[in-house]
């Protein structure tokens, strides 16, 4: 069953919302697992990191929406969501570096807010456009936040990574 922005509600908002910050912290959690940790501030502490964020902005979503529902049941399930925020599952690997996991954290709030976007085209009630513009402003806060970290990262791969790649190690 596909979205359909222009009958949705504010509860209906609220509960995308939530399902994508939860489908994308779900996704950092396979990350940071996949990727193993080696190294104080590597490409695992990088997804641990934004899974924090999803489950912070998850948990501030979902307080809101108990203040004005209380427990009214969703309508919405994460089957109508296509990845709009979770990072695509493809990106991980063995000896990412730091940089390129920061890379992927900031093309998945990208995703985000080219999803609240799109859905701004369609939107008819106030609060749901209200909610959702709220949402793609810090989607964009967040690429800046992202973009300000990855300037102090390393250009290049990760040193593992680089000697890794090298003829004659197990790597290559």
């Amino acid at each position: 069953m596909a979205l359909d922005f222009a009958r949705m509600d504010l509860k209906d908002a609220l509960d995308i919302a939530i399902l994508m910050e939860d489908e994308a912290r779900v996704r950092y959690d396979e990350f940071t697992r996949l990727v193993g940790g080696r190294y104080p501030g590597d490409a695992a502490d990088v997804f641990k990191l934004m899974a924090s964020y999803e489950a912070k902005h998850g948990d501030q979503l979902r307080a809101r929406r108990r203040s004005l529902f209380q427990d009214t049941p969703s309508r919405m399930s994460i089957d109508m969501l296509d990845d709009a925020e979770a990072p695509d599952r493809g990106q991980p690997r063995v000896f990412m570096s730091a940089r390129d996991a920061m890379e992927v954290a900031m093309a998945s709030e990208q995703k985000a807010w080219d999803f609240f976007d799109a859905a701004l085209r369609q939107v008819k009630d106030d609060g749901v456009r209200a909610l959702f513009e709220e949402l793609r402003a810090e989607e964009a806060d967040h690429k800046k936040l992202l973009e300000g970290r990855l300037k102090g990262l390393p250009k290049g791969p990760d040193l593992t990574e680089a000697e890794a790649d090298q003829p004659g190690s197990d790597g290559g």
